[in-house]
């Protein structure tokens, strides 16, 4: 699967994109958060509160809820406000 990272998720996470095979265990978007969460500490800065992230898929925006497949491509970003 490819992550994609936005704004000022790249920052703390310290790169902007990776490509990942689906980890054992993970079926949502929030599994993955909170895996991604556990990898290393600029991640866990990153993904420390999964209440700021949004999430697409296959550049969709879904919830947390929504089911990953191996071949998705995931972009993390913070909110969105506009004015």
């Amino acid at each position: 699967m490819k992550l994609i990272y936005f704004a000022w998720v790249r920052e703390k996470a310290g790169k902007s994109k990776e490509e990942i095979p689906l980890p054992e265990g993970v079926k949502t978007v929030g599994d993955l958060l909170a895996w991604l969460a556990e990898r290393d500490e600029k991640m866990a800065t990153a993904f420390g509160d999964p209440s700021i992230i949004r999430a697409a898929v296959n550049q969709e925006h879904v919830s947390m809820d929504h089911e990953l497949g191996e071949n998705d491509e995931i972009a993390f970003f913070p909110p969105v406000t506009g004015g």
